[in-house]
């Protein structure tokens, strides 16, 4: 019987295996081949095209042609990738700290964070360039980027072999990503935008396991990085959301020492680590991006039911990759 697309045979072993196929470089018709792309508008608030496996808004997959055409890189880049909600907001504010603390000390009342939120310190790369704009060629090196794109469809420019750009990928138990993606955008879209208000977790829940989600399905996005991090450990660091938040020193180290900026042994003692591993302090006035940020708040909003069968398509999917969220409550 032939193992379903997505997933592994229950034999298979848990080995770095080659990433996937880049696109064919790069759709400049993306404009003439948009309108034939399977589309999805039940997943409010934006309309998704099936392109290259993933759900992807339409406005970003207008981008992504100038991206791979004209982006120009760094060799000290340092790009944020993730999949939506999945503490994004948080590791900007944690990366762009500790890589910026001799510039800025964290102490300081002057702190970037401190006054911008920090999607402005770690701006989307699909947001901020598009062939006509470039808001990322004035910021200084090094730069900390950001991407929700998935890897497949990101430039040669940063995962070629002979890049010196670095990826720092942040993953979360999907559960807690399909409530805080629904609670999120039910508070932030305008009441303009029809539907929304009334959109459904029910509703929300069948898109998602279906892969018809933001940038979905979320654990395909969180797959391939999660296997390219295991081929080339040294260009891609995997981070999980729930383990940051129960060993903050362990993997605040572990992210510095990545960034090529870690932590002297008196600076752990001065207790910079401390405050750099307390992203929260700087978030507190965007609580439009940043909610509860806690474990396992799906429990209150899914039932048992919902929860079991989420479960089961991510396990299917992640089977034989040596991933898996099961105690990640």
């Amino acid at each position: 019987m032939a193992t379903p697309a997505g997933t592994r045979a229950p034999n298979e072993a848990s080995v770095p295996v080659a990433p996937p196929p880049p696109l064919a470089m790069p759709h400049s018709n993306m404009i003439e081949i948009l309108p034939s792309l399977p589309l999805e508008t039940r997943s409010l608030p934006l309309d998704l095209r099936c392109y290259n496996g993933f759900w992807v808004p339409e406005r970003i997959l207008r981008a992504i042609p100038d991206i791979h055409a004209g982006f120009e890189t760094r060799p000290s880049d340092i790009f944020l990738a993730s999949s939506p909600k999945s503490g994004t907001t948080w590791l900007k504010a944690l990366a762009f700290t500790t890589l910026n603390r001799a510039t800025y000390s964290p102490f300081d009342a002057g702190h970037p964070l401190r006054r911008c939120n920090p999607h402005d310190c770690a701006k989307f790369i699909e947001v901020h360039f598009d062939g006509v704009k470039d808001e990322l060629e004035p910021i200084p090196s090094p730069r900390v980027l950001s991407t929700h794109l998935p890897y497949s469809m990101l430039p040669e420019r940063i995962t070629g072999e002979d890049s010196g750009c670095r990826i720092l990928y942040i993953c979360r138990n999907p559960k807690d990503v399909l409530v805080s993606g629904w609670l999120h955008f039910k508070k932030v879209s305008p009441k303009s935008v029809m539907g929304v208000q009334s959109f459904t977790l029910q509703e929300a829940f069948e898109l998602f396991c279906q892969g018809r989600s933001l940038n979905g399905p979320q654990w395909q996005h969180v797959l391939h990085y999660w296997e390219e991090s295991l081929r080339r450990p040294n260009k891609v660091l995997f981070l999980k959301y729930e383990e940051i938040l129960c060993e903050p020193v362990v993997n605040l180290k572990k992210l510095a020492k990545f960034m090529g900026c870690a932590f002297e042994e008196e600076e752990e003692k001065g207790g910079d680590m401390e405050v750099n591993k307390s992203g929260h302090n700087y978030l507190t006035k965007n609580d439009g991006f940043f909610r509860k940020g806690v474990i396992g708040d799906w429990r209150n909003h899914l039932t048992p039911d919902m929860a079991e069968k989420l479960d089961k398509i991510v396990e299917e999917a992640l089977q034989g990759s040596g991933l898996s969220f099961a105690n990640d409550l």
